[in-house]
């Protein structure tokens, strides 16, 4: 009995996270849905041995599908993008708190402002949502993120490096910054 608790509320929390993750990458409730049950019916880890690191392969794999399903929605949405000198005007650091949003900012969007900040994510270009979801929300470095697009962008994200992901991020933390800034939100930027 203790085991299918463990495994019943583990499931349910993992599946909560994974449907957040997926409806902030690909914005419709739906197909977040349909990503979570395809991950879930696919998964081969026992959540109740080691929760976290379930959760984490589990989030790996939806991202890589997500990824895969916007750059079918738009194909070459994922060709690694040049970036052009830094905004000096925005932040010189690939750090969220240098963008005048701290972390428990982010928090509080991710906890009670889901619906500006899916808004704000519509308007971002498919890769860029990608970068700020496996960055700002999943916390993966810069590496991990280029080589997730790599892997699941097709041929045509064979040229994202650390480097690249990082200017990209920037201009995410940028435009977040600025959105916030201009919007009345109760969620304040710094």
């Amino acid at each position: 009995m203790g085991d299918q608790d463990c495994s019943d509320r583990l499931v349910q929390d993992t599946a909560a996270k994974l449907f957040q993750t997926a409806a902030f990458l690909l914005g419709d409730g739906d197909d977040a849905g349909r990503l979570v049950e395809e991950t879930l019916a696919g998964a081969e880890v026992d959540p109740c041995a080691d929760g976290s690191r379930a959760t984490a392969l589990l989030q790996g794999q939806l991202v890589r599908a997500g990824i895969r399903k916007l750059a079918q929605r738009q194909p070459g949405s994922f060709a690694a993008a040049e970036i052009s000198g830094s905004n000096a005007l925005c932040i010189d650091d690939n750090d969220l708190a240098a963008s005048g949003v701290s972390p428990s900012q982010l928090s509080q969007l991710l906890d009670e402002g889901r619906s500006q900040l899916r808004d704000w994510l519509e308007q971002l270009p498919p890769a860029q949502r990608a970068i700020f979801v496996e960055r700002a929300v999943l916390g993966q470095d810069n590496a991990a993120t280029a080589e997730m697009l790599r892997s699941a962008g097709g041929e045509i994200a064979a040229g994202w490096t650390a480097d690249k992901v990082s200017g990209i991020f920037r201009q995410a933390l940028c435009s977040l910054a600025n959105s916030l800034a201009h919007s009345g939100s109760s969620v304040s930027v710094a």
